[in-house]
């Protein structure tokens, strides 16, 4: 107990930086997904099949490639625009990697629940002499980020646990904090375990507020 004591500060600032992690993926592939689906649907035909395409790469490739290439990739562009050796940040490669990866699940999750907003509503909103893109931000996008609460809370808890990926770039966040404990004391099952309780409180309280969201959605609908 004493030895998960003084280690304890360092998992703490590991769950921060896992926290930062998932938080901006999460919203800026919220922000992408958004884009995408009204893109999707007012874009012209070359911009739909970008974002066609864009989904169906990102999903068929291993977050942990994207990582790689966001990183890597990164830093040979910035020091070949630079003419010297410049290194992206780990967080910030960390969180534009998995904003790309989340971006692309979001906007299936999005696309299936606007499919959910009935019909008469784009109809309600267009006789009262609104343009298809302003029925879609001031009626339907409401509407259709209701239904999706389920999808996109159970998109975050996936985020949340993918977000340890980026220990591999040398990210300090809640698993690679674990790993340099367990190895410093030679207790890896002491702070594995410590680690994944770390995980299971964040889901749950995660859990506890996606349902309270959900609930809320459906009253409103």
């Amino acid at each position: 107990m004493s030895v998960i004591l003084t280690y304890l500060p360092h998992l703490l600032q590991g769950l921060v930086v896992t926290l930062q992690v998932a938080a901006g993926s999460f919203v800026i592939g919220l922000l992408i997904a958004v884009l995408a689906v009204f893109g999707w649907n007012f874009g012209p035909l070359p911009l739909r099949w970008f974002i066609s395409a864009y989904v169906t790469i990102v999903r068929g490739l291993p977050e942990l490639l994207i990582i790689f290439l966001v990183f890597y990739g990164g830093t040979v562009l910035l020091s070949g625009a630079f003419g010297t050796y410049v290194e992206v940040n780990a967080l910030t490669a960390g969180i534009c990697a998995l904003s790309v990866v989340s971006g692309a699940y979001l906007t299936e999750i999005l696309r299936g629940a606007l499919l959910t907003v009935p019909q008469g509503q784009w109809e309600a909103a267009t006789s009262l002499g609104l343009s298809r893109m302003t029925a879609f931000r001031d009626v339907v996008l409401p509407q259709m980020l209701s239904y999706a609460v389920p999808g996109l809370g159970n998109q975050w808890l996936v985020i949340l646990k993918e977000s340890a990926l980026v220990s591999i770039i040398g990210l300090e966040e809640l698993m690679r904090k674990g790993v340099v404990a367990a190895g410093a004391t030679h207790s890896p099952m002491t702070f594995y375990l410590t680690v994944g309780a770390l995980y299971v409180a964040i889901t749950g309280v995660s859990t506890l507020i996606i349902g309270a969201a959900d609930r809320r959605a459906a009253r409103g609908r």
